[in-house]
């Protein structure tokens, strides 16, 4: 079950961009002949007052390797420097097995500061090593927190994290007083893991920590009403739709009633869904008119009979087998 919980006091979370798809062949078919609509997309989401764009040293495939980062970096720099000034680029680092220890980071931090053209505002560990090396997890965190204190990061942040390995990673950190200022996770009304009565939504809420909802729209199944006859997409991605589709007829259904009170669209509600939640989704964005969809779901937000109706037929349909698969690198 999901946690029944008030709407998060104050201001909701804003929205992020998530920055995967900006040289991913395999799942969503980068060329690149799309760097052009790239950037007119990360100019258009910087315009409309979208702040934080998030990235990984490992995104990209093949020969495209790090282009995401390459591409964010040099699509920042030829900003002016009055619009650069209040983004925040976020980066996430794999702990591959060959990472080890306090300056195993070391290394891969350069790289993906020298990708950034020099601008790097939050570091991340991008998964925990708790399930299967839970030795190496401590002091690659320690060495981050070394780039925190000398100046070199302004803000340090951990994704794929369960509650108690985020406890650890919080009191870990707090004994060096550097902040941990967020966690990544998936989360959306097809993966409600982190929603459970003892889950990572109230860990975060407990200790101040920002959450963020990757994959918010599912890879796409939660944006396509039910009724929608565009083509499947090609690869893995078919696989997906063509399992889980069938599946979620009743939970499209109460999105588009929802969206049909706000005069908004299915994109709208599935965000404003984990909003709701206390996380800030960073839905994936190639296109100016997706950017034009995402800002759109913030001008209005969910109310608490809402949200707790979607709850109740995204449980329902986990429980017909209608949820994502779960990341393999996610801890306890």
């Amino acid at each position: 079950m999901t946690v029944t919980l008030p709407l998060p006091p104050g201001p909701l979370p804003g929205i992020g961009v998530g920055t995967w798809a900006w040289g991913n062949q395999f799942l969503w078919g980068y060329d690149p002949l799309q760097d052009a609509e790239l950037e007119a997309t990360f100019r258009r989401a910087v315009a409309l007052g979208l702040r934080l764009f998030d990235t990984a040293d490992s995104y990209g495939t093949g020969r495209w390797l790090g282009r995401s980062e390459i591409l964010l970096g040099r699509f920042c720099a030829a900003l002016p420097e009055a619009e650069r000034r209040d983004l925040t680029l976020a980066t996430k680092l794999a702990p591959f097995p060959w990472r080890l220890g306090r300056g195993g980071y070391a290394k891969a931090f350069a790289a993906s500061r020298q990708r950034l053209l020099g601008r790097v505002d939050r570091v991340q560990l991008h998964w925990s090593t708790a399930r299967y090396a839970p030795w190496q997890e401590g002091p690659l965190l320690e060495g981050l927190a070394d780039l925190v204190e000398r100046g070199e990061v302004r803000e340090l942040g951990v994704s794929n994290m369960g509650p108690r390995r985020l406890r650890e990673a919080h009191a870990q950190l707090a004994r060096r007083g550097v902040r941990l200022t967020s966690l990544q996770v998936q989360l959306s009304l097809l993966a409600l893991d982190p929603l459970t009565p003892d889950g990572v939504a109230g860990v975060c809420r407990e200790l101040g920590i920002e959450l963020i909802a990757y994959s918010p729209l599912a890879l796409g199944l939660l944006a396509r009403p039910e009724a929608a006859s565009a083509p499947l997409p090609r690869g893995p991605r078919r696989l997906l739709f063509q399992r889980l589709r069938p599946r979620l007829s009743l939970l499209l259904q109460g999105m588009e009633r929802v969206a049909q009170v706000h005069g908004a669209d299915l994109v709208a509600v599935a965000l404003n869904w984990c909003r709701a939640h206390g996380a800030m989704p960073i839905p994936g964005l190639r296109r100016p008119d997706q950017v034009e969809a995402a800002v759109a779901a913030s001008t209005w937000e969910l109310s608490l009979e809402e949200r707790d109706g979607l709850d109740q037929l995204a449980r329902a349909a986990a429980a017909e087998g209608a949820k994502m698969p779960a990341n393999p690198f996610q801890s306890a």
